[in-house]
């Protein structure tokens, strides 16, 4: 029997990660860690351990999502005990013997693990990965400009907090932004760089040099994943009013035409890719796939060699406990989990 280890089993991440551990790996044996703060606590009968003080020998898998600092400190601990940790933060992302993988796009990866650390990708750049994997298979993708319309969940409890705590306070006077921005005042933002509700901001992270951590993850984590290291990448990253839900517009260049018609036939068979109408964060909260919409050529290119599209996931699920999960699957169904 695997035992699966949640870390971080009581933060917004780690309480769908046991959901979906239930729900896809039934007969695992499972256990629970958090800080000192919740240890004692019974989440679905189990008792949350102390992750600093708790013996982890035994845990076969450990699905991290307690934040970067704290994965740096305990990972290859945890490692050491001799679990395969699966982390989520942005702590290993980019260490070169650390695979960075989404499942449908990379799982060969998994062959190669050498600090016993697999990466889970930034919620983001998951979204996007099945459906730009299967149109650089056919067409080799060169370059990638976009825009992100990223939800609050994204920057955590706090984050959905601080968007809940402003909807209530300005609901009923949202008809007044539409003549005078002025008009209405806002709680203090703590999260946020500014007023959400009923609002959008430019800026998703932190500012390094004139791009943002999410613009630059974007970047680098595209380019580890689909292996393509001089992938041209420009994006920027836009924090939107929605509580759960990832989107992208994406402009896309291939090396060779691929024309629409093909591009859907593509998506519309690629591992856990949907193809919509219309792609919502709405239409995507709670479901596995990424959802797919709006393509078409660019006509600013005569080449034929580019496209544009619409993305929209769960940026909880398959943006972060999902894709954790399925990696855990992988591992057990290569032999690298004893099962």
């Amino acid at each position: 029997m695997v035992t699966v280890g949640v870390y971080g089993a009581t933060g917004q991440v780690g309480t769908v990660m046991r959901t979906l551990v239930g729900e896809r790996l039934p007969h695992a044996r499972v256990r629970y860690f958090a800080s000192s703060r919740s240890a004692g606590r019974l989440l679905d009968g189990v008792p949350v351990e102390d992750v600093a003080g708790a013996d982890h020998s035994g845990v076969d898998v450990a699905l991290f999502s307690m934040g970067a600092a704290a994965s740096r400190e305990y990972g290859q601990r945890v490692a050491a005990a001799g679990a395969i940790v699966v982390d989520n933060s942005s702590a290993w992302r980019m260490d070169p013997e650390c695979p960075l993988v989404v499942p449908e796009v990379n799982a060969g990866e998994l062959e190669r693990i050498p600090k016993g650390i697999v990466a889970n990708p930034n919620c983001t750049t998951v979204v996007c990965m099945p459906p730009l994997a299967v149109l650089h298979a056919e067409a080799g993708l060169r370059r990638v400009v976009g825009a992100t319309y990223q939800a609050a969940s994204g920057a955590g409890l706090a984050g959905t907090a601080e968007l809940d705590e402003q909807v209530r306070a300005v609901g009923e006077k949202a008809a007044a932004l539409a003549f005078d921005g002025t008009a209405v005042e806002y709680p203090a933002q703590r999260v946020f760089p500014g007023p959400l509700a009923f609002n959008v901001l430019p800026v998703a992270g932190s500012f390094e040099g004139d791009e943002t951590t999410e613009e630059l993850k974007f970047r680098n984590e595209s380019r580890k994943i689909l292996a393509i290291p001089d992938l041209a990448v420009s994006v920027t990253c836009v924090r939107v009013p929605v509580y759960t839900g990832h989107s992208l517009a994406l402009n896309l260049t291939f090396e060779r035409p691929l024309a629409p018609g093909r591009a859907l036939d593509l998506l519309r068979s690629a591992a856990g890719v949907e193809v919509a109408d219309l792609p919502t964060p709405l239409g995507a909260a709670g479901r596995d796939a990424c959802i797919v919409g709006r393509v078409r050529a660019d006509r600013s290119d005569p080449s034929g060699r580019s496209l544009a599209m619409f993305v929209s996931g769960d940026n909880l699920r398959k943006g972060a406990a999902l894709n954790a999960v399925q990696i855990a699957e992988a591992l057990i169904e290569r032999g690298l989990v004893a099962a």
